[in-house]
Protein backbone atom coordinates (compact mmCIF):
# COMPACT_ATOMS: atom_id res chain seq x y z
CA UNK A 1 0.00 0.00 0.00
CA UNK A 2 2.88 2.37 0.84
CA UNK A 3 4.57 1.71 -2.53
CA UNK A 4 1.28 2.28 -4.33
CA UNK A 5 0.74 5.60 -2.55
CA UNK A 6 4.31 6.57 -3.45
CA UNK A 7 3.70 5.89 -7.13
CA UNK A 8 0.52 7.97 -7.13
CA UNK A 9 2.40 10.77 -5.37
CA UNK A 10 4.99 10.96 -8.14
CA UNK A 11 2.30 10.67 -10.81
CA UNK A 12 0.40 13.65 -9.41
CA UNK A 13 3.47 15.86 -8.95
CA UNK A 14 5.00 14.88 -12.30
CA UNK A 15 3.52 17.87 -14.22
CA UNK A 16 5.07 20.29 -11.72
CA UNK A 17 8.30 18.28 -11.57
CA UNK A 18 8.65 18.22 -15.36
CA UNK A 19 7.92 21.94 -15.54
CA UNK A 20 10.40 22.73 -12.79
CA UNK A 21 13.21 20.68 -14.31
CA UNK A 22 12.55 21.78 -17.90
CA UNK A 23 11.46 25.40 -17.45
CA UNK A 24 13.18 26.50 -14.23
CA UNK A 25 16.15 24.44 -13.09
CA UNK A 26 17.35 23.71 -16.63
CA UNK A 27 17.41 27.36 -17.75
CA UNK A 28 19.09 28.36 -14.46
CA UNK A 29 21.94 25.92 -15.00
CA UNK A 30 22.17 26.89 -18.68
CA UNK A 31 22.34 30.61 -17.84
CA UNK A 32 25.18 29.99 -15.39
CA UNK A 33 27.17 28.35 -18.17
CA UNK A 34 26.18 31.07 -20.66
CA UNK A 35 27.52 33.76 -18.34
CA UNK A 36 31.01 32.37 -18.97
CA UNK A 37 30.64 32.37 -22.75
CA UNK A 38 30.39 34.71 -25.71
CA UNK A 39 27.18 33.70 -27.50
CA UNK A 40 25.14 35.60 -30.09
CA UNK A 41 22.29 33.05 -30.45
CA UNK A 42 23.41 32.11 -33.97
CA UNK A 43 26.80 30.49 -33.46
CA UNK A 44 28.09 27.99 -30.93
CA UNK A 45 28.91 29.46 -27.51
CA UNK A 46 32.57 30.37 -27.05
CA UNK A 47 33.84 29.82 -23.51
CA UNK A 48 35.67 32.94 -22.26
CA UNK A 49 35.80 32.36 -18.50
CA UNK A 50 35.22 35.40 -16.27
CA UNK A 51 35.66 37.93 -19.08
CA UNK A 52 31.97 38.94 -19.07
CA UNK A 53 32.05 39.63 -15.34
CA UNK A 54 35.35 41.52 -15.54
CA UNK A 55 34.11 43.73 -18.40
CA UNK A 56 30.82 44.27 -16.64
CA UNK A 57 32.36 45.38 -13.36
CA UNK A 58 35.36 47.32 -14.66
CA UNK A 59 34.59 48.58 -18.16
CA UNK A 60 30.87 49.21 -18.53
CA UNK A 61 29.73 52.65 -17.31
CA UNK A 62 26.18 52.05 -18.55
CA UNK A 63 25.84 49.03 -16.26
CA UNK A 64 26.92 51.02 -13.22
CA UNK A 65 24.60 53.84 -14.22
CA UNK A 66 21.73 51.36 -14.48
CA UNK A 67 22.63 50.00 -11.03
CA UNK A 68 22.63 53.52 -9.61
CA UNK A 69 19.28 54.32 -11.24
CA UNK A 70 17.79 51.08 -9.93
CA UNK A 71 18.93 51.77 -6.36
CA UNK A 72 17.71 55.38 -6.58
CA UNK A 73 14.31 54.10 -7.67
CA UNK A 74 14.19 51.40 -4.99
CA UNK A 75 15.35 53.64 -2.12
CA UNK A 76 12.56 56.12 -2.82
CA UNK A 77 9.75 53.99 -4.24
CA UNK A 78 9.82 51.27 -1.56
CA UNK A 79 9.60 53.47 1.58
CA UNK A 80 7.13 55.83 -0.08
CA UNK A 81 4.92 53.00 -1.31
CA UNK A 82 4.94 51.20 2.04
CA UNK A 83 4.18 54.40 3.96
CA UNK A 84 1.26 55.31 1.71
CA UNK A 85 -0.04 51.72 1.84
CA UNK A 86 0.01 51.80 5.64
CA UNK A 87 -1.70 55.19 5.74
CA UNK A 88 -4.45 54.10 3.34
CA UNK A 89 -4.97 50.76 5.13
CA UNK A 90 -5.29 52.56 8.48
CA UNK A 91 -8.19 54.67 7.24
CA UNK A 92 -9.78 51.86 5.25
CA UNK A 93 -9.93 49.87 8.48
CA UNK A 94 -12.41 52.36 9.92
CA UNK A 95 -16.00 51.23 10.34
CA UNK A 96 -17.67 53.72 8.07
CA UNK A 97 -20.64 53.51 5.75
CA UNK A 98 -19.60 52.63 2.19
CA UNK A 99 -16.02 51.78 3.20
CA UNK A 100 -16.15 48.58 1.11
CA UNK A 101 -16.47 50.69 -2.05
CA UNK A 102 -13.29 52.59 -1.22
CA UNK A 103 -11.44 49.37 -0.43
CA UNK A 104 -12.27 48.06 -3.87
CA UNK A 105 -11.44 51.43 -5.43
CA UNK A 106 -7.93 51.51 -3.96
CA UNK A 107 -7.24 47.89 -4.90
CA UNK A 108 -8.39 48.02 -8.53
CA UNK A 109 -5.31 49.83 -9.94
CA UNK A 110 -3.04 47.02 -8.72
CA UNK A 111 -4.80 44.51 -11.00
CA UNK A 112 -4.60 46.72 -14.11
CA UNK A 113 -2.07 45.22 -16.57
CA UNK A 114 1.27 46.99 -16.39
CA UNK A 115 1.22 47.71 -20.13
CA UNK A 116 -2.11 49.54 -19.87
CA UNK A 117 -0.92 51.46 -16.81
CA UNK A 118 2.32 52.42 -18.59
CA UNK A 119 0.45 53.76 -21.62
CA UNK A 120 -1.81 55.71 -19.29
CA UNK A 121 1.13 57.36 -17.53
CA UNK A 122 2.74 58.29 -20.84
CA UNK A 123 -0.30 60.47 -21.44
CA UNK A 124 -0.39 61.75 -17.85
CA UNK A 125 3.26 62.82 -17.99
CA UNK A 126 3.00 64.52 -21.40
CA UNK A 127 4.75 67.93 -21.24
CA UNK A 128 1.94 70.11 -22.59
CA UNK A 129 -1.24 68.07 -22.73
CA UNK A 130 -0.61 65.79 -19.75
CA UNK A 131 -3.10 65.92 -16.91
CA UNK A 132 -0.40 66.27 -14.24
CA UNK A 133 1.13 69.41 -15.80
CA UNK A 134 -2.31 70.85 -16.48
CA UNK A 135 -3.19 70.44 -12.79
CA UNK A 136 0.10 72.10 -11.80
CA UNK A 137 -0.63 75.00 -14.13
CA UNK A 138 -3.83 75.76 -12.20
CA UNK A 139 -1.73 76.66 -9.16
CA UNK A 140 0.83 78.62 -11.17
CA UNK A 141 3.47 75.92 -11.45
CA UNK A 142 5.02 75.09 -14.80
CA UNK A 143 5.38 71.34 -14.88
CA UNK A 144 8.60 69.76 -16.16
CA UNK A 145 9.02 67.55 -19.21
CA UNK A 146 8.77 64.49 -16.99
CA UNK A 147 9.86 61.75 -19.39
CA UNK A 148 12.19 63.92 -21.47
CA UNK A 149 14.19 65.56 -18.69
CA UNK A 150 17.04 63.48 -17.15
CA UNK A 151 16.42 65.19 -13.80
CA UNK A 152 12.73 64.30 -13.68
CA UNK A 153 12.40 60.94 -15.40
CA UNK A 154 13.29 58.86 -12.32
CA UNK A 155 10.90 60.80 -10.03
CA UNK A 156 8.24 60.20 -12.68
CA UNK A 157 8.84 56.44 -12.48
CA UNK A 158 8.65 56.64 -8.69
CA UNK A 159 5.28 58.39 -8.91
CA UNK A 160 4.13 55.76 -11.35
CA UNK A 161 5.06 53.01 -8.87
CA UNK A 162 2.49 54.38 -6.41
CA UNK A 163 -0.23 53.28 -8.82
CA UNK A 164 0.02 49.73 -7.49
CA UNK A 165 0.04 50.28 -3.73
CA UNK A 166 -3.35 48.56 -3.48
CA UNK A 167 -1.75 45.13 -3.21
CA UNK A 168 0.14 46.13 -0.08
CA UNK A 169 -2.97 47.85 1.28
CA UNK A 170 -4.94 44.58 1.13
CA UNK A 171 -2.27 42.69 3.09
CA UNK A 172 -1.99 45.42 5.72
CA UNK A 173 -5.76 45.67 6.02
CA UNK A 174 -5.97 41.92 6.56
CA UNK A 175 -3.29 42.23 9.23
CA UNK A 176 -5.24 44.98 10.98
CA UNK A 177 -8.36 42.83 10.98
CA UNK A 178 -6.40 40.14 12.80
CA UNK A 179 -5.40 42.40 15.70
CA UNK A 180 -7.46 41.50 18.82
CA UNK A 181 -9.87 44.35 19.64
CA UNK A 182 -9.26 43.73 23.35
CA UNK A 183 -5.87 45.40 22.98
CA UNK A 184 -7.48 48.63 21.78
CA UNK A 185 -10.09 48.46 24.53
CA UNK A 186 -7.38 48.10 27.15
CA UNK A 187 -5.39 51.01 25.72
CA UNK A 188 -8.52 53.15 25.64
CA UNK A 189 -9.20 52.39 29.30
CA UNK A 190 -5.62 53.40 30.09
CA UNK A 191 -6.25 56.74 28.36
CA UNK A 192 -4.12 56.19 25.27
CA UNK A 193 -4.84 58.38 22.24
CA UNK A 194 -5.41 56.97 18.76
CA UNK A 195 -1.86 57.87 17.78
CA UNK A 196 -0.41 56.16 20.85
CA UNK A 197 -2.52 53.07 20.17
CA UNK A 198 -1.27 52.98 16.59
CA UNK A 199 2.42 53.04 17.54
CA UNK A 200 2.03 50.79 20.58
CA UNK A 201 -0.37 48.19 19.15
CA UNK A 202 -1.13 48.51 15.44
CA UNK A 203 2.36 49.02 14.06
CA UNK A 204 4.11 46.31 16.15
CA UNK A 205 1.37 43.80 15.30
CA UNK A 206 1.72 44.65 11.60
CA UNK A 207 5.50 44.23 11.44
CA UNK A 208 5.29 40.65 10.00
CA UNK A 209 3.17 42.01 7.12
CA UNK A 210 5.48 45.02 6.71
CA UNK A 211 8.43 42.62 6.66
CA UNK A 212 6.80 40.61 3.87
CA UNK A 213 5.96 43.76 1.90
CA UNK A 214 9.54 44.98 2.31
CA UNK A 215 11.05 41.76 0.96
CA UNK A 216 8.71 41.60 -2.02
CA UNK A 217 9.15 45.33 -2.59
CA UNK A 218 12.95 45.02 -2.75
CA UNK A 219 12.75 42.13 -5.19
CA UNK A 220 10.15 43.87 -7.35
CA UNK A 221 11.90 47.24 -7.41
CA UNK A 222 15.28 45.80 -8.35
CA UNK A 223 13.62 43.79 -11.13
CA UNK A 224 11.70 46.75 -12.59
CA UNK A 225 11.35 46.22 -16.32
CA UNK A 226 8.04 46.89 -18.05
CA UNK A 227 7.61 50.47 -16.85
CA UNK A 228 11.06 51.49 -18.09
CA UNK A 229 10.87 49.47 -21.29
CA UNK A 230 7.47 50.89 -22.31
CA UNK A 231 7.52 54.42 -20.89
CA UNK A 232 11.13 55.62 -21.34
CA UNK A 233 13.15 52.81 -23.00
CA UNK A 234 15.94 53.82 -20.64
CA UNK A 235 16.17 57.37 -21.88
CA UNK A 236 16.88 60.16 -22.07
CA UNK A 237 20.61 59.45 -22.25
CA UNK A 238 20.25 56.36 -20.02
CA UNK A 239 18.91 58.55 -17.21
CA UNK A 240 16.19 55.98 -16.48
CA UNK A 241 18.07 52.87 -17.55
CA UNK A 242 17.77 50.07 -15.02
CA UNK A 243 19.40 46.68 -14.65
CA UNK A 244 16.72 44.40 -16.10
CA UNK A 245 15.97 46.57 -19.17
CA UNK A 246 19.72 46.80 -19.77
CA UNK A 247 19.91 43.01 -19.50
CA UNK A 248 17.09 42.72 -22.04
CA UNK A 249 18.82 45.09 -24.46
CA UNK A 250 22.05 43.13 -24.33
CA UNK A 251 20.27 39.83 -24.84
CA UNK A 252 17.72 40.63 -27.54
CA UNK A 253 18.94 43.83 -29.18
CA UNK A 254 22.70 43.34 -29.17
CA UNK A 255 22.52 39.50 -29.09
CA UNK A 256 25.07 39.28 -26.27
CA UNK A 257 23.45 36.41 -24.39
CA UNK A 258 26.53 35.56 -22.35
CA UNK A 259 26.92 39.16 -21.22
CA UNK A 260 23.21 39.37 -20.37
CA UNK A 261 23.47 36.16 -18.34
CA UNK A 262 26.34 37.70 -16.35
CA UNK A 263 24.16 40.75 -15.62
CA UNK A 264 21.37 38.45 -14.45
CA UNK A 265 23.61 36.64 -11.99
CA UNK A 266 25.09 39.83 -10.60
CA UNK A 267 21.56 41.11 -10.06
CA UNK A 268 20.68 37.82 -8.36
CA UNK A 269 23.62 38.23 -5.97
CA UNK A 270 22.61 41.82 -5.17
CA UNK A 271 19.01 40.78 -4.41
CA UNK A 272 20.20 37.79 -2.37
CA UNK A 273 22.53 39.91 -0.24
CA UNK A 274 19.92 42.59 0.42
CA UNK A 275 17.28 39.98 1.25
CA UNK A 276 19.62 38.25 3.70
CA UNK A 277 20.40 41.59 5.37
CA UNK A 278 16.70 42.29 5.84
CA UNK A 279 16.11 38.78 7.18
CA UNK A 280 18.98 39.15 9.64
CA UNK A 281 17.72 42.54 10.81
CA UNK A 282 14.13 41.32 11.22
CA UNK A 283 14.90 39.94 14.70
CA UNK A 284 15.35 43.54 15.87
CA UNK A 285 12.06 44.98 14.63
CA UNK A 286 9.62 42.25 13.57
CA UNK A 287 7.29 41.19 16.39
CA UNK A 288 5.39 37.92 16.19
CA UNK A 289 2.51 36.72 18.32
CA UNK A 290 3.38 34.51 21.24
CA UNK A 291 4.09 30.98 20.06
CA UNK A 292 5.18 32.06 16.56
CA UNK A 293 8.85 32.23 15.70
CA UNK A 294 10.63 34.33 13.16
CA UNK A 295 11.57 31.97 10.31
Amino acid sequence: MKNKDGRWFYIFISPWLIGFLGLTLGPIIFSIYMSFTDWDLFQSPNFIGFENYINLLTDDPIFWKSVGNTFFYALIAIPMGMSISLWIAYYLNKKLKGITFFRVLYYLPSVVPVVAASLLFIRLFAPTEGLINEMLSFVGIQGPSWLLDPNWVKPALVLMSLWGVGGGVVLLLAGMKGIPPELYEASSIDGASSGQSFFAITFPMLTPVIFFNLITGIIGALQTFAQVFIVTAGGPDNASQMVVPYLFQNAFRFYKMGYASAIAWILFIIILVLTLIVFRSSALWVHYEEGKENG
